[in-house]
C-alpha cells in the first residue's frame, strides 16, 4: 500500500513517514500543495494524509482538485484548525476523516486502519485457483490456509490479483511498491517475487516468469 503525506513541516513528516514505514506501507512526501497535486495527477496512490495549512496550493484546493478528478481517493485532513466550521469544510471538500494537531501517532494509525477497512468494506473476497484474498481484513487463504506474507509480499500479491493472467511489468512493480528517490534493482524485486513465488509452490497457482519483462499470476490446471 502506497501514502502520499502531504505536509510541509518537515519534522511532522519525517516522524509520519518513519512510523507509517514501520508499518510496511509505502511512502512518499509532498511539502507543498503544488508538489501533492502533481504527484497526484501523476501517480496511483492508496491513501492521502493532507496538511490543510499547505504553500503554493492549499490543502482544501488540493482535495477539491483530487475530487474533481473523480477519485475515490480516501483522504484524512491534518489541521491545527479545529472549529466546528473548519471541519465541516474539510468533509464537504471531500475528506474522509479529520484529525487535529497535536496528535498521538498511534490516533493516526488506527483512523488509517478504519479508513482503508471502509474503503473495501463492500469489495468481495478475490478468488484465484485455491488462492482468496480479502481487501477488507488484507488477508490471504491458500486451500483454506492462513498465508503468512511480509507487507512487500502482501502488496505484490494484491497487484498480481487486480490483474490476473496479465503481464505485469517490472516497472509497474516498482512504482507500486516503492517511494520516490527509493534505488529499488530487478533483482531486488526478484527476490519480493521469488519469496511470494515459493509461499504459493505445489498448488494451483503460480507465478511465472516473462524473462526480462515481467510476471504473470496463472491458475495450473490439476487432474
Amino acid at each position: 500500500m502506497r501514502i502520499l503525506i502531504a505536509e510541509d513541516d518537515a519534522a511532522l513528516a519525517e516522524a509520519l513517514q518513519r512510523t507509517l514505514r514501520h508499518a510496511g506501507y509505502a511512502v512518499d512526501w509532498a511539502s507543498d500543495g503544488g508538489q501533492a497535486d502533481a504527484a497526484l495527477s501523476a501517480c496511483e496512490f492508496d491513501l492521502l494524509i493532507l496538511d490543510i495549512s499547505l504553500p503554493r496550493l492549499s490543502g482544501l484546493e488540493v482535495l477539491k482538485r483530487l475530487r474533481a478528478r473523480d477519485t475515490k481517493l480516501p483522504v484524512l485532513l491534518l489541521t491545527a484548525l479545529d472549529s466546528l466550521d473548519d471541519r465541516v469544510r474539510g468533509l464537504d471538500a471531500g475528506a474522509d476523516d479529520y484529525l487535529v494537531k497535536p496528535f498521538q501517532l498511534a490516533e493516526l494509525e488506527a483512523r488509517l486502519r478504519a479508513l482503508v477497512r471502509r474503503g473495501r468494506s463492500g469489495a468481495p473476497v478475490v478468488k484465484h485457483g485455491s488462492l482468496s484474498y480479502d481487501p477488507a481484513g488484507r488477508v490471504a487463504d491458500l486451500d483454506g490456509q492462513r498465508l503468512e506474507l511480509s507487507a512487500r509480499e502482501l502488496a505484490l500479491l494484491e497487484l498480481f490479483l487486480q490483474r490476473p493472467g496479465q503481464l505485469v511489468r517490472k516497472e509497474q512493480l516498482v512504482e507500486h511498491l516503492c517511494e520516490w528517490g527509493e534505488e529499488v534493482s530487478t533483482n531486488a524485486i526478484e527476490v519480493y517475487v521469488h519469496r511470494l513465488r515459493k509461499k504459493l509452490t505445489c498448488r494451483d497457482v503460480s507465478i511465472s516468469t516473462v524473462r526480462g519483462v515481467g510476471y504473470c499470476l496463472d491458475t495450473l490446471k490439476t487432474h
